[in-house]
């Protein structure tokens, strides 16, 4: 039973409730002498306390997305490294259908070595009669930290918000996939470090995962980043790591885009995978990235944007921004974002098709 599954948290309303009437049943009906029933009552209390404050720990972890999985919680069984972390390989994943729609598996990627769940979400259309052989432009969710790919859906309002902007005709009917972005707990901001190459298991393992499964069309037109937070940090220097992976990117309230010292602590490797450092150094990249955020966001400050688009002058780097008057550094703000972002993300990538 999955740690952030619905049932999970059924499980432990019930047995609180269980545990709640069983101390009022047992209270009266506990045998032998005063020093023996009061420390089965106080046990009795103890339970109910215990499970209730599981059900409470399991609805906040849901809904921030502390923890995707026992493992992230728990730690990788027998204390192993991302090196050698378990799950099985591509080829070999099974999509389980959920009851959102949504198809969720765990695997292992081939080069990354590294192994967490994968959401993919497929829009109405590519079921539709008739669109057997078209196929579809992939746009890769990509949550905070902390947070889970269930974030875009429990907090995200995904896919609800994309289905209303295509039925406007605002928006491509994207497939959707939520990757974990620190797969095994390791936050390295989308990057390939010693041990954990989060870049890779994204930009490689992830997608050749999704193509081997779905009808999508051929990388990179069709295929883009969208990402909040330390999430919209990793949709701004994905594309210009892997210009031949994705076209596009969006990056709604994006972490401050020189690098975090307190994720990745090397001077010189949090430099070259920062989105400035490497939007300075990008080769004529047929690329375009969509930055917003909030003139009330001290977490994503709007002057960053203006440096950057700065620094894209004559890179051949598409970028545009957008600077809400107004909005703090949550899915409210980014929910509000999502017809400029997805709009413009419908410029850059090509639109359902034969391939």
């Amino acid at each position: 039973m999955e740690l952030t599954s619905t049932s999970f948290l059924v499980t432990l309303i019930v047995v609180t409730a269980l545990a709640m009437l069983a101390a009022l049943l047992l209270w009266n009906r506990v045998p032998g002498p005063g020093w023996v029933r009061w420390p089965v009552r106080a046990l009795m209390l103890g339970l109910c306390q215990l499970t209730a404050i599981c059900v409470v720990a399991t609805w906040i972890n849901g809904s921030y997305g502390l923890y995707a999985s026992w493992d992230d919680l728990l730690g990788p069984a027998n204390g192993q490294n991302a090196s050698s972390m378990t799950g099985p390989p591509p080829g070999r994943a099974k999509f389980t259908l959920g009851g959102d729609g949504t198809r969720s598996t765990y695997f292992r990627g081939t080069h990354s070595k590294l192994a967490g769940q994968v959401i993919v979400w497929t829009p109405p259309e590519y079921d539709a009669p008739g669109a057997e052989k078209t196929r579809f432009p992939v746009l890769t969710l990509l949550h905070g930290y902390p947070g889970s790919p269930r974030s875009w859906i429990e907090l995200g309002s995904m896919p609800g918000e994309l289905e209303q902007l295509v039925q406007l005709g605002a928006a491509h009917p994207f497939i959707l996939v939520m990757p974990e972005i620190y797969p095994g707990g390791v936050n390295t901001d989308c990057s390939d470090v010693p041990g954990h190459k989060v870049a890779t298991w994204l930009a490689d393992d992830v997608p050749a995962l999704v193509a081997r499964n779905f009808r999508t069309l051929p990388e990179p037109k069709g295929w883009g980043l969208m990402g909040i937070s330390t999430g919209a940090f990793c949709a701004a220097k994905l594309p210009l790591q892997y210009p031949k992976v994705f076209a596009a990117g969006a990056a709604l309230d994006p972490d401050p885009l020189t690098g975090d010292p307190g994720v990745l602590t090397d001077p010189v490797l949090r430099e070259r995978n920062s989105p400035l450092w490497l939007v300075r150094h990008a080769k004529k990249a047929d690329v375009g990235l969509f930055l917003a955020t909030s003139a009330q966001d001290k977490d994503s400050p709007p002057q960053q944007l203006d440096v950057f688009a700065k620094a894209a002058a004559g890179t051949g780097v598409r970028v545009k921004t957008l600077i809400r008057p107004a909005g703090g550094h949550n899915f409210q703000t980014w929910t509000g974002m999502y017809p400029d972002a997805l709009g413009w993300l419908s410029t850059e990538i090509s639109p359902p098709g034969g391939g």
